[in-house]
């Protein structure tokens, strides 16, 4: 398996992934933006929609990988949005303060362990009046996250995974009090969406272009394709099919905030 994001993976369930990003960016309010920014942009296909709602505004998407970036600026999207390769704190380091109308950050900064203490670099970075919107994931407790952390740790696997990337986020609370510390008015919720999956193994499909992609890729060839065929065994166990597909529940944590 070659090492990065594949963006045909990660798309498989395009319209599962894209709900959360509609239902964050349907609360700002935000009239006639100039500059909106997304921030871990992936192909493109969510940030593509963003001209539709801003149509004035000049749109940057942000994402580290080539890949990713690849796919965006070889799609449509990039006759209406500008996407460049950066990580996301070195794009923060650079932005000019209060240069920004709208900065969307859709489940990204759960990949970056410190990403609280990004909080006031985000900010710094909107304009007085404007909008930080980020979403994160919160089903970090559930079997699709749990049973592929535990198969890693067991033998012959753990030599290879021990320490690799995994994904985190905090409750919205968390993140509603340290934006309101910033001077922000903050509108924080969550959500739990049930996806209905079909197809072989749909969990394991999900994962693997996200969540399990670090795992995946540490592991060697032989141990790959072992490990890959036991996790799909115990999450069809966890998340059975009783012929209307597979339920999937998603935890979501939504943060919404206006700099003052």
């Amino acid at each position: 398996m070659s090492s990065g994001w594949d963006p045909q993976r990660y798309l498989t369930y395009a319209d599962e992934r894209g709900r959360p990003f509609l239902d964050l960016v349907g609360r700002v309010a935000a009239v006639e933006p100039r500059v909106v920014v997304d921030l871990g942009c992936g192909p493109g296909n969510l940030t593509s929609l963003l001209p539709d709602r801003w149509p004035a505004a000049a749109i940057t998407g942000v994402d580290s990988s080539d890949a990713m970036i690849r796919a965006a600026s070889d799609s449509s999207a990039a006759e209406r949005v500008a996407f460049h390769r950066a990580d996301l704190r070195d794009w923060l380091a650079g932005a000019p303060a209060d240069s920004v109308d709208v900065l969307v950050s859709n489940a990204t900064l759960q990949w970056l362990p410190e990403h609280l203490d990004l909080m006031p670099a985000l900010v710094r970075a909107v304009a007085p009046g404007g909008w930080l919107a980020l979403q994160v994931p919160g089903n970090h407790d559930e079997p699709s996250h749990t049973l592929r952390a535990e198969l890693a740790a067991e033998p012959p696997y753990d030599v290879h995974t021990a320490g690799v990337a995994a994904p985190h986020a905090h409750g919205a609370r968390t993140y509603l009090r340290a934006l309101q510390a910033l001077g922000c008015t903050v509108d924080a919720w969550e959500t739990t969406y049930l996806h209905v999956l079909r197809g072989p193994d749909p969990v394991f499909t999900w994962i693997s272009g996200t969540g399990a992609r670090p795992t995946l890729q540490a592991l060697p060839d032989g141990l790959r394709a072992r490990f890959e065929e036991e996790l799909k065994a115990r999450l069809r166990a966890a998340y059975p099919d009783d012929g209307n597909g597979v339920v999937l529940p998603f935890r979501r944590i939504f943060v919404v905030a206006r700099k003052g």
